[in-house]
């Protein structure tokens, strides 16, 4: 696999993406995957807001959330059947003001990839909208897909032999994590001014239509549940 990231102007709040990728690509190869980081697409989609208060900052967390608790450094957050911190607000590279997520990924990654076929004339291609998160007990940030189109984003080795015969009863990779996790190392987290990869030699299978809903887990079958709530308050 081979991840090229791209640095680019600084994008501007009202841009096109689409203007802007083809800006910079001036022939994307067939079978590639393109990664673009949430930010920008919020940002074309006006996603921002100005707050001079904790409080109204809170009031966007907990209107974008479907569950919102305080905790020591962020408000912890469910969204969009993901758990993240303050909903995905972000502070970051935003020029004073707040950047939340896009509007709804899947279909950013969609729109962005039908124009992208017919620019570029190819068949298989995948787009994939990244963000970073935090992971329990581990330090640091790696990278999350928020929405991607084009490829599957999980392989199921459900019922298939390990190398001694027996079969797997819970093993699935998680495609479309682990790519956002290798593109974002590369893309970087502050000054880097790459909002952009493409990825190629990717190990997916490309498709026509995903199933929003193949990462997601009840809570009820989360493994972690029992941990977490059994623990004693800190």
């Amino acid at each position: 696999m081979i991840i090229h990231p791209m640095r680019t102007s600084v994008f501007k709040e009202g841009d096109d993406v689409f203007s802007f990728i083809t800006r910079y690509y001036k022939k994307i190869p067939e079978r590639s995957v393109l990664v673009v980081t949430s930010k920008i697409v919020a940002l074309a989609e006006k996603r921002t807001a100005f707050v001079h208060t904790a409080q109204e900052k809170e009031r966007y967390i907990r209107a974008e959330s479907e569950f919102a608790i305080p905790t020591k450094y962020v408000w912890l957050t469910i969204k969009d059947g993901m758990v993240m911190a303050s909903a995905g607000i972000d502070e970051s590279n935003a020029n004073g003001k707040l950047i939340f997520l896009p509007k709804n990924s899947f279909v950013a990654a969609q729109h962005l990839r039908k124009k992208l076929q017919k620019k570029y004339g190819v068949r298989h291609l995948g787009v994939l909208i990244t963000d970073s998160r935090t992971i329990p007990l581990r330090a640091g940030v790696t990278g999350v897909a928020l929405g991607y189109a084009g490829f599957s984003g999980i392989r199921d080795y459900r019922g298939m032999p390990d190398i001694f015969g027996r079969k797997l009863k819970f093993s699935r990779t998680d495609v479309a994590d682990s790519l956002a996790t290798a593109a974002v190392l590369l893309m970087g987290e502050a000054d880097e001014q790459q909002p952009l990869a493409l990825i190629q030699k990717a190990p997916v299978t490309f498709c026509e239509r995903v199933d929003r809903q193949e990462l997601h887990i009840n809570i009820e079958d989360d493994m972690y549940r029992p941990l977490f709530a059994a623990m004693p308050n800190a």
